[in-house]
């Protein structure tokens, strides 16, 4: 049985990379930074919010048995892969990546220099994003890749589903995800702007704009998240400068199996 409760996890806390193309900052154990107590949050295994210099990025690397789900706040990050998809992510366009039995990609903050870049992004900019990592279903599989632009209506003082594996949200996700009991939320509040977050066993919680009051806990900051576990919808109302929000609902947790897995 679940013991309800409310975890907040401060910017501050979070550890860091930094210095040099990339700051990064990883909401749980990441890379070199390993915390046998902060290893996952039910189906979420990674959130990294990530800034990359202009011209810099993530050279070709490989991961397998992963759903990537990337979320662009501003600036333009370009995708290519060992499947032969490609793509550039902006602002309100959702992306995800399956990875399957194995797939090799790069990310880079060069997405300005395709002929199609929205002429809103300016060249030179850093690019800030959320990557976020969740287990799948089951492992192995051909690996995937899927994007769609969310109307900017969608994400205005409302919940919008950003990546939906959750059946009760099939007829309304933007983009798929292989993993059923899980599903990315997002909204962009006006100043005073409220959202009833969704009764899940796990919610997480993290603010990447602005700031929030999550009923019953108090302010979260710029970079704070909350872990919310049995503790029933809460209502979400932005500070004075509004504030963008991404809610992960899951409906199942992991194994200490799963972490090792990965």
């Amino acid at each position: 049985m679940l013991v309800p409760g409310v975890r907040i996890h401060r910017s501050l806390s979070r550890s860091h990379d930094g210095g040099g193309w990339l700051d990064s900052r990883h909401s749980f154990s990441f890379g070199r930074h390993q915390d046998p107590m902060n290893t996952h949050f039910g189906r979420l295994l990674v959130s990294n919010d990530d800034r990359i210099a202009a011209g810099s990025g993530f050279d070709t690397h490989g991961h397998r048995d992963m759903e990537i789900v990337t979320w662009v706040l501003s600036g333009s990050l370009v995708h290519q892969d060992s499947e032969g998809h490609s793509g550039i992510i902006y602002p309100g366009l959702a992306q995800r990546m399956s990875a399957g039995s194995g797939i090799l990609h790069s990310e880079r903050n060069d997405g300005w220099r395709d002929g199609s870049i929205r002429h809103d992004l300016v060249p030179g900019d850093p690019v800030h994003l959320v990557q976020m990592w969740v287990v799948p279903d089951t492992s192995g599989g051909d690996p995937g890749y899927e994007q769609l632009e969310l109307e900017p209506r969608e994400l205005e003082n409302q919940l919008a589903v950003v990546a939906g594996g959750l059946p009760t949200y099939s007829d309304r996700s933007a983009i798929r995800i292989r993993n059923s009991a899980s599903a990315l939320l997002a909204s962009r509040l006006a100043p005073g702007r409220s959202v009833d977050l969704p009764d899940a066993p796990f919610l997480h919680l993290y603010v990447p704009l602005g700031s929030v009051t999550l009923e019953g806990e108090g302010v979260l900051g710029t970079g704070d998240a909350a872990r919310m576990t049995a503790s029933g919808g809460r209502r979400v109302t932005a500070g004075d400068e509004g504030a963008e929000i991404l809610v992960w609902e899951m409906h199942r947790g992991m194994t200490m199996l799963d972490v090792r897995g990965h």
